[in-house]
């Protein structure tokens, strides 16, 4: 039992140093929210006014709300592969690596801390779309699987973009190549509209998208309460987030070579 301890305390050790950052930069936090905010405030406000897009008897910005804190979380925990590539130009991933910590700690420990950005994001829209009118279900067990359906999708989608971190390694380069995935991701998920109303190609796709989970467990956790789905969600969630550690421990060291 002492390895698994030890790596568990080493990845607690990372964690906290990561978020320990929020500290210096607060403002970090909000000034990603400014593009989520007006997809709900503006995007959000017309599609409902207007009924353009149906979604049978839930209004449309109670529909689009956890499509926004998906979408917050993906684009929040995606670019985590830049801070990966600063750590290594400015030698803190060098100085982390001679340490007794493993590679498994710190990726874990870094892709952990991008949660704790997601879980304050959250909370803020939660607050906006309460504003706007949104009613959400509250209950102990529902406040559980939203920290652990963002717990997971943050780590997952922050695994990911280090392994593309590890294959692009310049930080431009990087931001490009990431811009043409996240917003494939974005569209082809439930987030926006019902997958009944995309072209029948595109729903199966659909079907191999994380966000595609998320989104449906966090509108059912938030808005509908059916949680029958919901634990089928998180366990292909887990599956996802724990294939994608092991390819980010990889595209760690492939960073360092």
């Amino acid at each position: 039992m002492y390895r698994p301890w030890q790596l568990i305390k080493k990845t607690l050790i990372v964690f906290e140093f990561e978020v320990r950052k929020l500290r210096h930069d607060p403002l970090e936090v909000f000034v990603r929210l400014i593009q989520p905010i007006l997809w709900l405030v503006i995007f959000g406000s017309i599609f409902n006014r207007y009924r353009i897009i149906d979604t049978g008897n839930m209004s449309y910005i109670s529909y689009l709300t956890p499509g926004v804190m998906a979408q917050s979380l993906l684009f929040t925990s995606i670019f985590y592969g830049i801070a990966i590539t600063w750590d290594k130009d400015s030698g803190i991933l060098a100085k982390l690596m001679v340490t007794p910590t493993s590679r498994g700690s710190i990726m874990i420990g870094k892709a952990l801390s991008a949660s704790v950005r997601v879980l304050l994001q959250s909370i803020v829209i939660v607050l906006i779309a309460l504003l706007l009118g949104v009613t959400f279900v509250i209950g102990v067990v529902n406040v559980i699987g939203i920290i652990i359906v963002i717990m997971l999708a943050s780590t997952c989608f922050a695994s990911l973009s280090i392994v593309f971190a590890s294959f692009l390694r310049k930080r431009e380069r990087f931001m490009g190549v990431i811009q043409l995935i996240t917003m494939p991701l974005f569209f082809a998920s439930n987030a926006l509209y019902p997958i009944e109303l995309m072209p029948k190609p595109l729903q199966y796709v659909t079907w191999f998208n994380p966000l595609y989970y998320v989104v449906d467990s966090l509108r059912a956790l938030l808005i509908t309460n059916e949680l029958g789905s919901v634990l089928f969600h998180i366990g292909v969630l887990l599956l996802i987030t724990i294939l994608f550690v092991f390819a980010g421990i990889w595209g760690l060291k492939r960073l360092l070579d």
